[in-house]
């Protein structure tokens, strides 16, 4: 028993001294510019993407190290997605814009490398996030034989019918950058859309996904 008890302590001692070994935990808030796009795969097994239509960020998260150089970021975000589709011709074109919201949960490893003396880290990570749409708008524009008009609505999250996108989003983040001494940080991420975000799609005809391409800028304290 007093091997065992003595162990204990041994491991005890032993955790308590690498905790106090690594950096404090930190919090974080950035915003950023999100390029996003629908990416489609449709029933001929065709790969297209839409074009970019601009949208914004904001994220707050906590940086807990597991290791020397090494953290989980979990967080909690407002992320602006949707995407662009343009046609025309001698007498018709249009463009239908959707942009939506998501409040999103992402949790990254992340990897940090010191540069030198000046306590500047590059950091690379990878992770999951789970996203829940908040709202939705279309804007749709053209022009028929010289004759122009505008609409835009709300969008509808669901799996009905009726619907135009799914509620929920899930897929991996990537992300990279840099962290100033000073706490300020600027970086670039990709989304990665996995899930079908079509009403009642599984997968089998084809495949709607958000892909997200941001810049941030933000702060850790």
């Amino acid at each position: 028993m007093k091997k065992i008890a003595l162990l204990a302590a041994g491991f005890l001692m032993g955790g308590a001294a690498f905790a106090q070994s690594l950096p404090p935990v930190t919090y974080g808030l950035k915003v950023g510019v999100n390029l996003p796009k629908l990416h489609v795969n449709n029933s001929n097994g065709d790969d297209f993407e839409s074009e970019s239509a601009t949208n914004f960020s904001v994220t707050g998260y906590a940086d807990v190290p597991v290791a020397n150089g090494l953290s989980v970021q979990p967080g909690i975000s407002l992320q602006g997605k949707g995407g662009k589709q343009t046609w025309g011709g001698s007498n018709v074109n249009g463009e239908r814009k959707d942009n939506t919201m998501y409040a999103e949960i992402p949790v990254n490893l992340v990897g940090k490398i010191p540069l030198g003396m000046t306590g500047t880290n590059f950091y690379l990570g990878a992770g999951p996030y789970a996203a829940f749409a908040i709202s939705g708008e279309r804007k749709q524009s053209g022009s028929f034989f010289g004759s122009e008009g505008e609409t835009k609505r709300d969008l509808e999250f669901g799996s009905d019918n009726g619907d135009d996108y799914k509620g929920t989003d899930f897929g991996v983040n990537f992300l990279a950058g840099f962290q100033l001494n000073s706490g300020f940080n600027i970086g670039a991420g990709y989304g990665l859309g996995l899930s079908d975000l079509r009403p009642n799609g599984d997968g089998d005809n084809g495949k709607t996904t958000n892909r997200v391409l941001s810049f941030s800028v933000g702060y850790a304290f």
